[in-house]
């Protein structure tokens, strides 16, 4: 009997180690598919809030994407502490065959952090070969009870089969935001030039922005992503860490930027990336199709278009007595048809870009640049297009008369006035309105 009990503790060791070395080869190479009951798992909590914190809050989730393009595998666009997350996995449910997945995430946090402690992060996981899982959750463990964790619907598994031709993200909206006039003519400035869809990261905003924000959603030209990013992480409104030391940078305008590139990526043939106080504004073309028909035509293959950002000093103001737009003078915020002066290139300095991008091609992007993409980037020259960027000035001491008048926005102003002043009418008729 004594060889018999030598020989099942020889089996359990021999077994034993098979497992943990099975286990740790299946760690290095990230992947895991252990058969268990699934349904406890597969009714955990669905995730409804943009923004979802891991136990630690070191970690938070945006949203999960499927993602083709070189391996079959879903990108978790993610906020994450650069030095203190480790190591992540995601645990995929096939409900029907009662079977785990779990496969060992990518942590790739982007370049652009500029020195935040937080910086927006893809977590790269690969899928199961045989079937499509259509939620996951994110452990920080292989292994455990992570039945209380969030569940996410992974989103672009089945897209899309019609596509809009443009769509504005906007990241993001906060301080309070009440530039109403200047918001509602860019709005329509946007429709004027093509437009489809306005996709606006909300953080806050006065009681009168959100009124707008209302007619525009019930017109159908909105889409309002819930941003309460400061909720969770202390967050600087400006770009740099050393300008204001927190947890984040510019209310995760990054993070923001990326999801709306992976939210839109089968639903739009281009995306704007830009500001609410910035217009990419044709030079040559009457609007954006027409001018990316041509770009595109004249170099194909790439993926994206960069645009050199120009400012338009709003305090500094043009006569506009050839426009009628008395009726806007309670309207709170920069009417942009009085700001036609430009301040000009500003020695060794380059300016910044915005872009126009195929949101296929994007796999990373920043503010000013992608970080990585299938496509080529080209710049394009401003008699082209430019970023019109009304704002408070950078050259605050340059005179006058080296500025320089730019009336590309004034070719748009019998329309552009029209429209503004209808919405505003109808603002203010379906409430208390602005004054």
């Amino acid at each position: 009997m004594l060889w018999k009990k030598s020989y099942l503790v020889v089996a359990v060791c021999i077994a034993t180690c098979i497992s943990i070395m099975t286990l740790s080869y299946l760690q290095r190479t990230k992947l895991f598919s252990i058969s268990i009951p699934a349904a406890k798992f597969c009714s955990g909590i669905p995730a409804r809030n943009t923004i979802t914190p891991l136990k630690g809050n070191r970690t938070f989730i945006i949203a999960p994407y499927f993602d083709n393009r070189k391996n079959k595998m879903t990108r978790v666009i993610s906020i994450v502490h650069h030095t203190e997350v480790k190591e992540l996995y995601c645990w995929f449910c096939h409900p029907s065959k009662g079977e785990i997945y779990i496969s060992k995430a990518e942590i790739n946090v982007h370049s652009d952090r500029f020195d935040f402690p937080y910086a927006a992060t893809d977590l790269e996981c690969l899928e199961p070969e045989d079937w499509e899982p259509r939620y996951v959750s994110i452990h920080w463990s292989p292994t455990g009870d992570i039945d209380q964790l969030p569940l996410f619907e992974i989103r672009n598994r089945d897209p899309e089969s019609s596509l809009v031709d443009f769509t504005v993200c906007i990241s993001a909206m906060f301080g309070e935001y009440n530039n109403v006039l200047q918001f509602v003519q860019s709005m329509e400035m946007y429709k004027i030039l093509g437009v489809d869809r306005v996709v606006i990261y909300k953080n806050s905003c006065s009681p009168l922005m959100e009124k707008v924000l209302d007619f525009y959603v019930a017109e159908g030209t909105v889409e309002i992503i819930p941003w309460p990013i400061d909720s969770y992480l202390s967050v600087s409104s400006y770009w740099h860490h050393s300008m204001d030391p927190k947890d984040i940078g510019y209310y995760g305008q990054i993070t923001a930027l990326n999801d709306c590139v992976y939210r839109n990526m089968y639903k739009s043939s281009y995306v704007l990336l830009n500001d609410m106080d910035e217009i990419i504004l044709p030079g040559k073309y009457k609007d954006w199709k027409t001018m990316m028909q041509n770009l595109q035509g004249q170099h194909p293959g790439t993926g994206v278009f960069l645009f050199e950002n120009h400012i338009f000093p709003k305090t500094v103001f043009t006569p506009s007595y050839r426009f009628n737009t008395s009726s806007w003078n309670a309207v709170p915020g920069v009417n942009i048809l009085q700001h036609v002066l430009r301040e000009p290139d500003r020695k060794n300095i380059v300016n910044p870009r915005k872009m126009i991008v195929d949101p296929k091609k994007v796999i990373q992007t920043s503010v000013h640049s992608v970080l990585q993409a299938d496509g080529v980037s080209i710049y394009i020259p401003m008699d082209v297009a430019l970023v019109y960027h009304c704002r408070t000035p950078l050259q605050e001491n340059i005179s006058r008369h080296l500025l320089i008048k730019d009336t590309t926005l004034w070719r748009y102003s019998v329309p552009l006035i029209g429209n503004v002043s209808q919405v505003l009418q109808q603002i203010s008729w379906n409430g208390e309105g602005y004054r």
